[in-house]
C-alpha cells in the first residue's frame, strides 16, 4: 500500500534532523542575514517571472518580463559578487 504525503514528509523531516545532528550551527551576522533575505526574495521573484514568461502570449508583455528578468539577474550577480567573510561555526 502506498504511503501518504504526510508520512513521507515526516520521514524526510526526521532524516533531515538526523543529518544535522553532527554539524555545528553557523552564525550569521545581521548583514549576512539581510543579504540572504534579499537573495531569497530575488530568487522567488525570478522564479515567478520565469513562470510568467513561459505562459505569456502577449509579445510586448513578454518583452517587459524579460527586461525585468535581466534586472533581477543583475541584482543577483551583484549580491554574488559581494565579498563577505565566511560564517563562523557557533561554539
Amino acid at each position: 500500500m502506498a504511503r501518504g504525503w504526510e508520512s513521507k514528509s515526516v520521514e524526510a523531516q526526521i532524516q533531515s534532523a538526523r543529518d544535522r545532528e553532527g554539524h555545528p550551527r553557523i552564525r550569521l551576522t545581521p548583514e549576512q542575514i539581510e543579504l540572504e533575505r534579499k537573495r531569497d526574495s530575488l530568487l522567488l521573484q525570478r522564479t515567478r517571472i520565469l513562470h510568467q514568461i513561459e505562459t505569456c502570449r502577449d509579445l510586448r508583455y513578454k518583452s517587459t518580463l524579460e527586461t525585468g528578468l535581466a534586472y533581477l539577474e543583475t541584482q543577483l550577480a551583484d549580491l554574488g559578487a559581494t565579498n563577505l567573510k565566511p560564517p563562523t561555526p557557533a561554539a
